[in-house]
């Protein structure tokens, strides 16, 4: 094992928490707020919830990842200009992709929920969800070579 493999991990220990963060809130916490608590509690609940992730992913999550990611890449050599070789370059650009916009819609996500704008909240979350999927996905995809 070396510094590497420690960098690698670290970066994958991000995704899984975040990816897990967002699964537990959707399948786990918030049924059953939904099946035990009033509007108002759960709604204190899901916005307690909400902004303590927030802290959490601007705070902790954004940073870690950026620069465990920079350092992967750079380590592999990656460049501007080899995101658009075939392979390892494109499929990395796509998951840089992927989570801007997974970042820009959990972020629009707490901004619709914040104005009382619940079905857009809601639609922005499941799309921070699966955008989540798709960048693990893509993460997967990326040749070990």
């Amino acid at each position: 094992m070396d510094v590497w493999s420690l960098v690698r991990f670290v970066h994958v220990l991000g995704a899984i928490l975040w990816v897990g963060g967002q699964v537990t809130v959707s399948m786990l916490v918030l049924p059953v707020a939904r099946r035990r608590l009033g509007e108002r509690e759960r709604a204190e609940l899901m916005r307690t919830l909400g902004l303590r992730l927030g802290v959490i992913t601007m705070a902790g999550f954004i940073p870690v990842q950026v620069a465990t990611g920079v350092l992967l890449a750079w380590h592999k050599g990656v460049t501007w200009a080899s995101l658009g070789d075939p392979g390892y370059g494109r499929t990395l650009a796509g998951k840089l992709v992927a989570f801007v916009l997974v970042m820009l819609a959990a972020g629009l996500h707490g901004w619709a929920n914040g104005v009382g704008r619940r079905t857009l909240a809601r639609s922005l979350a499941l799309a921070s969800l699966i955008g989540s999927l798709v960048v693990v996905l893509l993460a997967t995809a990326l040749p070990v070579s």
